[in-house]
């Protein structure tokens, strides 16, 4: 018994029996996505395959939406872990080495669950529309402040607030100076504007090649997506200031 005398309640038959159901739902549906793709999701064919009644399946997911967006959540975090996990594996020293390697989390499970990385990022599936400030959108933010904190960890505010970025316009600048925070490590507005450049490059060139635009590449789009972020991580990292020029 722990010393302040308090046990934790274990889950009740009933809410294990719910999880496990519930698993098997996300299961056959990802199994469904795989086979035939995120727009030919239906409840009706996820059901069967279980030998529920589509009612039955109601009572875990009350609408497509819900178990849309449950699977886009939990798409979102095994992408997340594959970020998280190459990092881990990664031995480089180097914040633009550990990055890439974050990068090529990134590409390997989006080449490895093409299916799933398109009902992520692919054509949006008709009618549906992902809770706001959902769990979807915490699963996003999750991915993004791996990428974050490898990218600029090694930096003070001091010099991500003085990167150079002088070719923007002085509009778009007033814009991203009027964008509410993300959250309490907030990046300043220039630099959010580079980190958005280099994830599209990033995010570019795995669905170039997820959607089967790069087969002339042979075995070798690992190396023209690395030699890119390479190449767009060391135009980052050499706008920002050393920390005596950042004062």
């Amino acid at each position: 018994m722990p010393v302040d005398g308090h046990t934790t309640a274990l889950p009740s038959l009933r809410q294990r029996r719910r999880a496990a159901a519930t698993q098997e739902i996300l299961d056959a549906a990802e199994r469904q996505i795989a086979e035939s793709g995120p727009a030919a999701l239906s409840l009706r064919a996820v059901a069967r395959s279980l030998g529920m009644t589509v009612q039955a399946l109601y009572h875990y997911f009350p609408s497509r939406d819900e178990l849309v967006t449950a699977l886009i959540a939990k798409a979102y975090e095994a992408l997340g872990d594959a970020v998280q996990g190459a990092v881990d594996v990664s031995r480089e020293d180097s914040p633009l080495e550990r990055v890439v390697a974050a990068a090529e989390g990134y590409r390997r499970w989006a080449v490895d669950h093409p299916e799933r990385f398109q009902l992520l990022y692919g054509t949006p599936l008709r009618y549906y529309e992902a809770p706001v400030e959902g769990v979807t959108t915490q699963a996003v933010r999750r991915m993004g402040a791996i990428f974050e904190r490898e990218m600029f960890a090694g930096f003070t505010p001091a010099q991500l607030a003085a990167v150079d970025a002088s070719e923007l316009s002085p509009g778009f600048v007033a814009y991203l100076d009027g964008l509410p925070p993300t959250g309490q490590d907030a990046l300043p507005p220039l630099m959010t504007a580079l980190v958005m450049s280099a994830w599209g490059h990033m995010h570019g060139l795995v669905v170039l090649e997820v959607f089967g635009h790069t087969t002339f590449l042979g075995e070798h789009p690992a190396e023209i997506f690395c030699l890119g972020m390479r190449n767009t991580l060391k135009d980052i990292f050499d706008r920002i200031p050393s920390a005596d020029q950042a004062g």
